[in-house]
């Protein structure tokens, strides 16, 4: 199957930038009370602010801000008021794609998280004028997320601590955060099916990297797909067509089929996606791939066998040219021999 790092990307960041699957993924994924009731009109989008600090570093991540009741006790500082000592009533969610296992990525959402709390200081300073040194100033809480589509177990450290040498005593100088992570392969089909919404539904699809993945996803049954997106709205369904398309790549559909395939999804039939393409069947792709491993294999003994052909053969050339070496040199001395008798002779 092939895969298409930019496609991903490109999918998966705009599935974050929609605030319907966004605040579906918050809700689901994360364990954090503040975000249980969380609505689509709760998040803007605010990663535009920041591409001027980190440019096309950034392109694919998703900034959020999240107005979450009851998480402070004022709303935000407006102009002409007095600042008041007391948390913001909003969050920052920072969502960052992975399908690696990056190991320097908490060094990286801390350069990022900067770049937030860097541009809310301008924002109000330029609202107040010196508000940033006030003692009752408070930055917004940021939400570091890692959403990981990757089969490979995560293995890189949860905190930023990590990623810093330290020596004894070193611990109070040392910055720490920890990020959320969202695993997509630690999360069962069933899992995901059962929660049956749109988001989990791209989860599920965004699972897809092998032949047995996708074996199990034709498997589903096609009314429990069917059933998300039944009432989904129509700029999900955008979505999921492109997420789709972005599967009908790695696994080489024609544009044939691709486009049956995005026919299927605006019909809003996620069940029956694959019912007609024959060139994707799982027992089909097996086969070609264990003919190409076959074939592969033979073809790297046939290189090995004429590559010992071909030593051998140098061996022997190298034996042979010793040989009439040696051959030279005993004659040599045989030659000298003569020419030493000849002359004690006369």
């Amino acid at each position: 199957m092939k895969d298409n790092e930019h496609n991903r990307d490109i999918s998966s960041k705009e599935v974050f930038d929609d605030p319907f699957l966004c605040a579906q993924l918050l809700r689901d994924c994360l364990d954090i009370p503040a975000l249980k009731d969380i609505r689509p009109e709760d998040i803007e989008d605010v990663s535009e602010r920041y591409h001027p600090y980190l440019g096309t570093e950034f392109q694919s991540d998703s900034v959020k801000k999240i107005r979450v009741l009851g998480v402070g006790g004022r709303k935000e500082w407006q102009e002409g008021e007095e600042w008041q000592e007391g948390e913001l009533s909003f969050l920052i969610s920072l969502i960052e794609h992975k399908s690696l296992v990056d190991h320097d990525v908490s060094m990286q959402l801390l350069r990022y998280m900067m770049c937030i709390w860097t541009e809310y200081r301008r924002e109000m300073e330029t609202k107040r004028k010196g508000c940033t040194g006030l003692k009752g100033f408070r930055y917004p809480v940021i939400i570091p997320i890692v959403y990981y589509e990757g089969k490979q177990k995560w293995t890189a450290g949860m905190q930023l601590g990590d990623r810093i040498r330290q020596i004894p005593g070193s611990g109070r100088w040392i910055p720490d955060f920890r990020y959320e992570l969202v695993p997509i392969h630690d999360y069962s089909d069933k899992e995901l099916l059962a929660r049956g919404d749109e988001m989990s539904l791209i989860m599920l699809i965004n699972k897809i990297q092998n032949g047995t993945d996708l074996d199990k996803f034709l498997r589903i049954p096609p009314e429990e797909l069917d059933r998300i997106v039944r009432h989904s709205p129509e700029h999900v369904m955008n979505i999921l067509v492109s997420v789709m398309e972005s599967l009908c790549f790695k696994i080489d559909a024609s544009a044939e089929e691709r486009m049956q395939c995005v026919q299927k999804v605006r019909e809003r039939k996620m069940g029956y996606l694959f019912e007609n393409m024959e060139k994707i069947s799982i027992r089909e792709l097996r086969q070609e791939a264990e003919a190409e491993r076959q074939k592969a294999e033979a073809e790297r003994q046939k290189a090995e066998a004429e590559r010992q052909k071909a030593e051998a053969e140098r061996q022997k050339a190298e034996e042979r040219q010793k040989l009439l070496e040696d051959a030279e040199q005993r004659l040599k001395i045989a030659e000298e021999r003569i020419r030493q008798l000849e002359k004690g002779i006369s």
